[in-house]
Parts: C-alpha cells; structure tokens; sequence
C-alpha cells in the first residue's frame, strides 16, 4: 500500500477534482506565517458527504494521511502536508443547506466563508457575529476554534456552532450536537471537535447560532499617552459593565504603519478602537460613558459616530492590520504571536512584551482583542537572514511563557498546528497525553491531519 496506488483509486473517484498540477501543489504548500513550503502529494476537491466518505475510505486503506484546508489563512501550519498525503481543500462546499429564522440558525457546508454567510443572511435581520479579520472558511473556523474582535461581546465559535457533521478517520458519519440551545445527553462531542485541528475528524456540515443585526452601532477611536492608559481603560470599562460589541487595541508602531497603508491620518501613540450595538439612545449612552472613562486615563477626544461608512472604514483599518503591518517593512515575512492572560494581567503583559521587542533585532508592532485579554505581536523578518528568525522565535518564547506564567495560554485563536506543540506539556500536563489518547482512539493509524496538535507518534 502506497501514496500513488491511493492517489489512483481518488482519481477514479474523483476526476479532475484530484489535482496533481504544480501550481495547485505550489499554493496549497505555503501558510499565512513564516513556516517553509511543504508540498502535498495531491489536492482533492469534494463536492459532497459521499465524496468526503468515499476518500477518507480510500486514504485509509492505502494509510495516505489526509489534511483539511479551508481558506488556507491559518498561523502555525495547521494545513501544511508536514508528511505528505493529501490536502482535502473544502472551497467547493460552500452551500447554505438551511436557514431557520424563527430559530436563529443555519446548517452550512464548511467552505462558505463567514462574509458569504452574511451577505447571504443580509435580508433576514440575522448575522453570524465571529470576526478573526481574515475572511476564513466556517469549517477552518470551527476546527481552530476561531474568535476575534467581536468575542468580548458575541464568543467566539465554541459559543456559536451548536453541531456538525463529521467525517471520522475510519469513515463513519458522526452527528455532533442538537438545534436545541442546550442539552446534557453524555459527552459534548461538538466541544471535542471544535478546536481539533482536522486531527479527529474532517467537518461537512456545521449548524451555527445567529444573532439579530443591532438597531444601531456605533464605533470611535481615540489615543493615548501610553500603553499602560490604554490598557487600564479597557479593565475599567470591563469592570464597569459597559457592553462593548468589539473593543480593539493598537500600538505606536501599529497606527503608523495603518496611516502608511491606508492614508488614514492616526497620531503615532497607542489607540483604542470600540464598538457599541443597541438601540439607538443606548449606544449613545454607552459612547459617552466610554468617553468619560477614556479621559480620566489621558486619552484624546474620543471620536465615534454612527454613520456606516465610517464605520466600515475604521473597521476595514484593523482587518487589514496585518497586511498594513507586513506592508511596512519591505519583503518581510511574520511570525504572528498569540496569546491572552487575565485581563487584571494584561497590562503587565502588554508592557514587558513591548520592552522585549524594544530590546531586540526586529520590530514587531502590537495589536489585539483585548476585551479578553488576547493580543498578537507581528514579528517581522527577513526570511533571508536566519538570525532574525531565530529572534522572532525567541521573543515568541518568551511571550508564551510570560502567558502561561500569568495565568493564560499560549493561543488565544490561532490554534497549536505544529508551531506552538512545544508549550502544551506546559499547559496542559497530563491533559496532553489524554488528548493524544483520544486521538489514537479515533484515529488509530495517525492519518488526519498528522505532526499536528498532539503528542508525536
């Protein structure tokens, strides 16, 4: 049993949608991050269940690994075919199966993409509120357990996927979950899955939880002294119970390299980027509370309104934050930190992940969710120079550590991949070795998605 020989029963399974080609190959062996390029040894294009069944089968007879791709935006080389085998790219699932708007929710295929799902549910008066920034596939979302900036308010996909529908690694059909908002019948096999990375399982169907579009929003910004003001006007605007729909921080180097990419004028200072969701007088209220509190920290005006445009606008500045970043040195590479403490740690954490980075051989401007406590520093580098590399790595380190050691974790959102396994003996103890249990238990030939997540075997 071989590679090739599995590689000629998908092809009489699949056609012209199992893909050899170098420029196919080629796109599906690079990440989002700083990881080399890793070639697969074919790409496959299902359509449907019976196609996801009918390879899974073929892989595991022939012990071909099997890797899930999404929209390919992942951070620690979560989709890279580290031992060959094939990329199951999900793009051509993209389906809305069924909406339900009297029960606020919706059955997906796992290629739609979360802006497609919103376009879609434009006229219903429902949204689909997890927001990482990048414009990722639901099915990619749900395997890293993805959040982002509206987490502080919405959750992120653990709180919002009720079930899936799930390919295991032998070819069975498992159903995770109910359309019921709670239940306690045994295990929470939607929990099990959800952040698993594509090593228990390949995902075909998710039904998600929808939200209704607020009556109005308003968004603002506003500039501070120093990071540590910042940082303290988020926590007492926490502990003050003001119900934030996003609340996003950025750094000096940050804000200049948004009004480089943007010509959006932003003084070189730390600022704050928030959003309330209402009714129209309640989000008034909110903003100028928020105000209230950002000025008794030095902060400038706060600036808000509650025209769309402007909003969008603002908006648009963070998503594309990162492509601002990597845009202000020029032919760099990133090497994307990730990590979320206590908010009562943030600040501490905050400020000496910046001394780091102020001590070191590369700039690496900082910005993040820190409503819950998650932020990420850009690490920029020359992929030519290993020494800068090996920097990046260093202040990673450092940044996980500092996490773990305050009470955290070492991914707020990004997921482990095979970038950040060395931290999970730290987090977890024990718990690293039942989840490599689990994953033999399912996937007993190590087939899915694997030198990822768990325990190398």
């Amino acid at each position: 049993m071989t590679i090739a020989t599995a590689l000629d029963a998908l092809s009489s399974l699949l056609g012209e949608r199992l893909s050899r080609s170098k420029s196919e190959l080629e796109l599906h062996a690079r990440s989002e991050s700083y990881f080399p390029p890793v070639v697969p040894d074919a790409i496959a294009y299902p359509q449907s269940l019976s196609d996801v069944q009918g390879l899974v089968k073929i892989c595991a007879e022939h012990r071909c690994p099997m890797i899930g791709w999404g929209a390919g935006t992942s951070l620690e080389g979560h989709g890279l075919a580290v031992r060959g085998g094939v990329v199951i790219d999900f793009t051509r699932m993209n389906k809305l199966l069924e909406l339900r708007p009297a029960d606020m929710d919706v059955t997906v295929q796992p290629g739609v993409t979360r802006e497609a799902l919103n376009e879609e549910l434009r006229a219903t008066g429902l949204f689909f509120p997890v927001d990482p920034g990048a414009n990722a596939t639901l099915g990619g979302m749900a395997m890293t357990r993805a959040s982002g900036t509206t987490t502080v308010r919405y959750g992120s996909m653990r709180d919002n996927v009720l079930g899936m529908q799930v390919v295991l690694a032998d070819g069975r059909v498992i159903r995770t979950g109910t359309r019921a908002r709670k239940s306690a019948a045994g295990y929470d096999l939607t929990a099990l899955m959800l952040g698993s990375e594509g090593t228990l399982g390949l995902v075909t169907e998710l039904t998600l939880k929808l939200h209704g579009i607020p009556e109005a929003t308003s968004a603002g910004i506003c500039a501070f002294p120093d990071m540590h003001a910042a940082v303290s006007a988020v926590m007492e605007t926490i502990q003050m119970g003001i119900p934030m729909a996003r609340i996003e921080f950025v750094d000096a180097a940050t804000a200049r390299a948004f009004t480089a990419y943007s010509g959006m004028a932003m003084s070189e200072a730390p600022h704050l980027l928030v959003e309330f969701h209402g009714s129209d007088a309640s989000v008034a209220q909110d903003a100028e509370r928020f105000a209230e509190i950002v000025a008794d920290h030095g902060a400038s005006t706060f600036r808000w309104s509650a025209r769309e445009e402007e909003r969008r606008a603002l908006w648009a500045l963070r998503h594309n934050g990162y492509y601002a970043i990597l845009a202000s040195r020029k032919g760099a590479r990133a090497l994307v930190t990730d990590i979320c403490v206590p908010i009562s740690r943030l600040a501490d954490a905050v400020e000496q992940t910046q001394a780091d980075i102020a001590a070191s051989l590369i700039p690496g401007p900082i910005l993040g969710h820190v409503g819950d406590g998650n932020f990420h520093a850009i690490l920029l580098i020359d992929p030519d120079q290993p020494a800068e590399i090996e920097e990046a790595k260093r202040l990673s380190h450092r940044m996980a550590e500092r996490a773990l050691a305050l009470g955290g974790t070492c991914t707020g959102e990004h997921g482990i991949g095979m970038g950040k396994t060395g931290y999970m003996r730290a987090e977890h103890g024990d718990g690293w070795d039942v989840m490599g249990q689990i994953k033999t238990a399912l996937d007993p030939m190590n087939l899915m998605n694997p030198g990822k997540l768990v325990p190398a075997r």
